[in-house]
């Protein structure tokens, strides 16, 4: 792979206009800020560029605005977390970001921050626009992607902005998550495991289709495994799946054989008629009509357990259940449990990644030990995959 030009302290940025494309896609809801990990994880790397006397421009995006005036979607409940965890002055910049913006902020002293409004209210980011990819650089003399969760797709802030800036880099926070996806599938502690969730297969035939070469086990849960489910025969009742999915799922097996690898699939369940109900745990042969499976059962927690114990690095992305209702949350913190217990007991190598995934955690239970928690969802899935991510792409 090609050097990534990253970031590194003997930079000098004093008194100099920095762009910090972070990542604080949170869950916010009524105004409160649900999962504050994203937020968390960039505050050294703020605090650093601030301590040395950097103009500091702060840039993120925040879920997928509708228009300008998508209220829900605004990042100043971020920004007023922020301001409780920084000492240094710290502005809002709630406008839309065109031309004449350079002088508008041209009262940012040094080791002060400027917070931009989500990103993604101006035309021109989701579309990679040049001429909002000029208008954005004109604030900067450097430029520092630190949202590697944001690196596979082609949107100004992570991929045109670097045509108009020399001094582009990669943050630490992004070269963290490379390096430790890395570390898995070159240092090739076997056994590797995998476990797999989400709803759509169909998102993930490539990544699937990828690891079957690269790992021992591939564990699938969540929504996902319902398709894994009907394809064996069983009855699935009203759980969610995805049509035409069959041919998926028998070229998904066809390839697992032929490469020696183990594709393992819930043997129990935990169901309700809603997804708003309690957990009623069933053997796959005793579902009925209305059952819609919500979450893994014992048995086939029971069973995960005994592939982790036997493997030496484990993979995860996408929580086992639907975990925005805690009955239905019992697979996901279990698993986590025991990752991070065979983490801090066994020298296991553990990645964990995935929004939905952090956000399942760090609601139902604290003080976890992995190797690495990647807070990428799609990105993560597609650079295991050995995707080319645009975001990266321009910083090598």
């Amino acid at each position: 792979m090609e050097k990534i030009r990253s970031f590194v302290d003997s930079i000098d940025v004093e008194n100099k206009k920095v762009i910090l494309r972070s990542d604080f896609n949170v869950p916010i809801i009524n105004g409160v800020i649900q999962d504050k990990t994203r937020i968390n994880l960039s505050l050294p790397v703020i605090k650093n560029l601030l301590e040395r006397k950097a103009k500091l421009l702060l840039i993120s995006h925040l879920g997928r605005p509708r228009n300008e005036k998508d209220n829900k979607l605004s990042l100043k409940p971020v920004y007023n977390y922020l301001k409780d965890k920084i000492d240094n002055k710290i502005y809002f910049h709630s406008d839309k970001i065109v031309d004449g913006i350079k002088d508008k902020i041209s009262y940012l002293n040094s080791g002060e921050l400027i917070f931009f409004e989500n990103i993604r209210f101006n035309h021109g980011e989701i579309e990679n626009n040049d001429n909002f990819a000029k208008v954005l650089s004109s604030i900067g003399e450097i430029y520092i992607n630190d949202a590697f969760s944001c690196s596979h797709r082609k949107q100004t802030s992570v991929h045109k902005i670097t045509k108009y800036i020399n001094n582009c880099y990669a943050g630490p926070l992004l070269m963290k998550e490379l390096s430790s996806i890395n570390m898995v599938f070159s240092d090739k502690k076997k056994p590797i495991t995998c476990i797999i969730g989400g709803s759509k297969i169909s998102t993930k035939i490539g990544v699937i289709t990828s690891l079957i070469k690269k790992v021992d086990n591939i564990i699938i849960v969540g929504a996902m495994a319902n398709n894994f489910i009907k394809f064996k025969g069983n009855k699935v009742g009203k759980s969610l799946v995805e049509s035409n999915s069959e041919k998926i799922v028998k070229k998904i097996f066809d390839n697992a054989e032929e490469d020696g690898c183990r594709i393992f699939i819930p043997i129990d369940v935990g169901v309700s008629e809603t997804t708003d109900g309690k957990a009623k745990l069933k053997q796959l042969y005793s579902l009925t009509e209305n059952d819609r499976i919500l979450d893994i059962g014992p048995k086939t927690i029971k069973k995960i357990f005994e592939i982790i114990d036997s493997s030496k690095t484990v993979l995860w992305n996408g929580p086992a259940g639907y975990f925005e209702n805690k009955h239905f949350a019992n697979g996901t913190i279990s698993i986590a449990k025991k990752i991070s217990q065979n983490t801090s007991t066994s020298s296991l190598i553990s990645i964990v990644g995935g929004g939905d995934t952090i956000s399942a955690i760090k609601n139902n239970v604290q003080d976890l030990n992995f190797t690495h928690l990647s807070t990428a969802g799609g990105a993560f899935l597609e650079y295991i995959e050995g995707k080319n991510l645009p975001g990266i792409e321009v910083l090598k």
